[in-house]
């Protein structure tokens, strides 16, 4: 199983930068960021300087989206950070949350996103995308190569990643839910006549080590918050009891009542009261390191590749920490 670290990217970046520099010295692989510009600063920019203080780890968001940029930007950005750095980013896309909805826009359809995903990558990786109807491409690139994972929690949405996305990101930590939806991007795959195994499988969650249960549940309620988002989505579209999707997963927005982006994935989070403890404790991972390993354990055997940190709380030195110390040596590749 590989590791990564996902952040916001909040001023300082130099901060962001260390603690990126700290994860690779701690068996990290990747390194991941929010992508949501008003909120927060300019990823890519930080993706350079993330690169240079590195070495090996890899880099990208999570996630990007269709809509704030146009797909030769996306595709250019990846490319030059590539060709500077020698193809170490990732391209994580959904159909934009955030980063849209800040902005006063609706997330992308996913046809949208389909589109999307194949011109992206074939245009990061030199060959010719239809990009608005305009046939397009990139000549400098040059031995490009850009693995595109998408975000998705729907039928729909879980669907399409198995058709056509490099790697799947699933942002909650929940096994039995891991289990449903790995199930769903892989029947895709297999239905699209691709290789199941061919899609990795990226589960993303807070990660808090630390003895204090109520104390880190607390500091990581806002993921509940977050994902509800996404579920609200779910539940509007297909509906709360449609059987398309897991009752698990939506039985726990019903006290939901709006949120405000302004706290967007942050500890304290008071659009996030609604979220019980019971679905931190599923969708996180809390406790002594021990208790992490036996999750990822379990994560593991359910096909997951990789597990991403989200360490937005107040413990992120002494979690990256403990990962290195105890939980990626258990589990590391």
């Amino acid at each position: 199983m590989d590791f990564g670290l996902v952040l916001q990217t909040d001023p300082p970046a130099s901060r962001v930068v260390g603690l990126m520099k700290r994860a690779e010295r701690s068996g990290f692989t990747h390194g991941w960021t929010f992508d949501s510009a008003v909120l927060w600063q300019e990823p890519f920019v930080i993706y350079s300087q993330i690169l240079a203080n590195t070495t090996e780890l890899k880099v990208g968001p999570m996630v990007t989206n269709p809509g704030t940029r146009t797909w030769e930007v996306t595709a250019s950005t990846f490319a030059t950070l590539n060709d500077m750095f020698g193809n170490r980013t990732v391209c994580g896309i959904g159909r934009g949350d955030s980063a849209m909805r800040v902005a006063g826009r609706r997330p992308n359809t996913l046809a949208r996103l389909g589109e999307a995903i194949g011109a992206i990558r074939d245009l990061a990786e030199g060959r010719e995308a239809e990009v608005d109807g305009q046939p397009l491409r990139i000549p400098w690139v040059r031995d490009g190569k850009l693995p595109v994972w998408m975000a998705a929690y729907g039928p729909k949405a879980l669907a399409l990643a198995g058709r056509k996305a490099d790697g799947f990101i699933l942002q909650l930590a929940d096994p039995y839910l891991t289990e449903w939806m790995v199930k769903a991007v892989r029947a895709a795959a297999v239905e699209a006549g691709r290789d199941p195994a061919s899609v990795t499988v990226c589960v993303a969650a807070p990660a808090y080590v630390g003895a204090d249960l109520a104390h880190a549940r607390e500091q990581c309620r806002w993921f509940g918050g977050m994902v509800g988002n996404h579920v609200a989505d779910l539940v509007a579209r297909y509906g709360e009891h449609s059987g398309l999707v897991p009752e698990a997963l939506t039985s726990y927005i019903k006290e939901r009542r709006g949120y405000d982006y302004s706290h967007h994935g942050r500890a304290g989070n008071p659009s996030t009261d609604f979220v019980p403890d019971e679905i931190v404790d599923r969708f996180c991972l809390l406790g002594p390191p021990e208790a992490h390993i036996e999750k990822l354990r379990a994560l593991r055997e359910l096909g997951v590749d990789q597990f991403a940190v989200y360490a937005m709380h107040d413990a992120q030195e002494t979690t990256i920490d403990a990962y290195g110390a105890e939980v990626i040596p258990a589990l590391g590749r």
